[in-house]
């Protein structure tokens, strides 16, 4: 008569109910729409000009190492820091409605590209 449905439909109700709730919670904070705002807009910002590492990165390892360094050694850590700020970008764009991390602060400094090194949003700390 009944039969007891597949372990497979079973997980995968179990599974469906953990996202569930995950995402409830998630919820259950709030969302500050100005910061959430900032968060895609900071996104996909990133997410555009990450490639900008690449030159970056090039003209920094030529100014404090030479030419030869910059254009091998800058080479590779401008393609490095260009996909993490791609995938950063990407993240916080997927992301901008819930608050992380805490109070939508930015995954990565500095916030944008164009920022000077160890600052935040381009302002001296």
């Amino acid at each position: 008569m009944f039969s007891a449905p597949p372990i497979w439909a079973r997980r995968a109700l179990w599974v469906a109910l953990l996202c569930c709730s995950a995402s409830a919670s998630a919820f259950a904070e709030g969302m500050d729409a100005g910061k959430g705002f900032a968060k895609l807009t900071r996104g996909t910002i990133n997410t555009v000009t990450g490639w900008v590492e690449v030159p970056k990165r090039i003209h920094e390892t030529s100014q404090s190492s030479g030419n030869a360094a910059g254009f091998t050694w800058g080479l590779l850590r401008g393609l490095g820091y260009g996909f993490i700020r791609t995938a950063a970008g990407l993240y916080e764009f997927f992301t901008f409605p819930f608050p992380a991390p805490p109070n939508y602060e930015s995954v990565i400094q500095p916030e944008y590209v164009f920022s000077a090194e160890g600052t935040e949003s381009g302002t001296p700390q």
